[in-house]
């Protein structure tokens, strides 16, 4: 990472060849940015207060709850946010198809299953799931966000903005949406804008470290490298800024490997892997 890449055009063959994970965001994510779609959704029951705030121990109570009533929602949420949380990315998404084929009208299932879609890289049947979760008399913006993802997944990145846009008419200035806007234009190599986008969402005093990640990888990916450290560093603990940094160094230096790749191949580590899951 300390040495200046030879030809700029290397940035530009990486950056073309990069899949966007289902790190983006509400959800691009994803570093994650994306809030969970659902995490506001879940029911204020006694018995989903009484539910521990661990991912393990909450998949073991609401699995067991699911498991004596598969045909109880609030349980088939509870254990499908579960599931994502821990990595049972494929179970969870069983688990939400089977609760919205019981509830077809549930909007906080719907919106669940479309999330554990796209975690599995089912774009298109994510974005359709999503569509349904809700309406536009009615529009969420985290929906319309990871909407926006899916669509950046499918390389139709002038849509997925509008996604964005959307969004950020009913948020002005969510740091998640506008650092899933941001790697959209990384995806496109308008890196200067996809900066400028990055830094509106890092001067958010809600924005979390994620979102100095992934602006920390634009920096970089323009070649500013002792800039893009610096910010990846902020003002962390230093075991923090220490990870941060290596890892930051790992992403950019996929460019040169995938530089080395021959003619037509394609690169197997996404650009946005910073955008990973909470």
């Amino acid at each position: 990472m300390r040495r200046q890449p030879r030809h700029a055009g290397s940035l530009a063959r990486f950056l073309t060849s990069a899949a966007v994970t289902a790190v983006l965001a509400a959800g691009l994510g994803g570093c994650q940015t994306m809030s969970d779609i659902t995490g506001s959704l879940t029911s204020s029951s006694s018995k989903a207060q009484a539910v521990p705030d661990d991912p393990r121990q909450a998949a073991e109570v609401y699995g067991e709850r699911y498991r004596s009533n598969p045909r109880d929602a609030e349980a088939a949420l509870g254990y499908g946010q579960a599931l994502r949380a821990t990595g049972q990315r494929a179970q969870a998404a069983a688990v939400l198809e089977q609760a919205t084929i019981a509830h077809p009208g549930n909007k906080a299932l719907l919106a669940a299953y479309g999330r554990a879609l796209a975690d599995n890289g089912n774009s298109q049947a994510a974005f359709d799931v999503l569509s349904r979760a809700h309406s536009p008399t009615n529009p969420d913006w985290r929906i319309l966000s990871v909407q926006g993802t899916t669509l950046d997944k499918m390389a139709k990145h002038e849509e997925a903005r509008r996604y964005y846009t959307a969004a950020l008419k009913i948020v002005p200035e969510e740091p998640s949406v506008l650092s899933n806007l941001g790697l959209s234009y990384m995806l496109t190599r308008e890196l200067p804008q996809a900066e400028e986008t990055l830094r509106r969402a890092y001067a958010n005093p809600r924005a979390d470290g994620r979102v100095r990640q992934n602006l920390a990888l634009v920096v970089g990916l323009q070649g500013r490298f002792a800039e893009a450290e610096t910010i990846a560093k902020g003002d962390l603990p230093a075991d923090e800024a220490t990870a941060n940094v290596a890892y930051l160094r790992e992403m950019l230096s996929r460019k040169d490997k995938d530089n080395s790749r021959p003619p037509g191949s394609k690169a197997t580590v996404p650009v946005a892997a910073l955008n990973r899951q909470d």
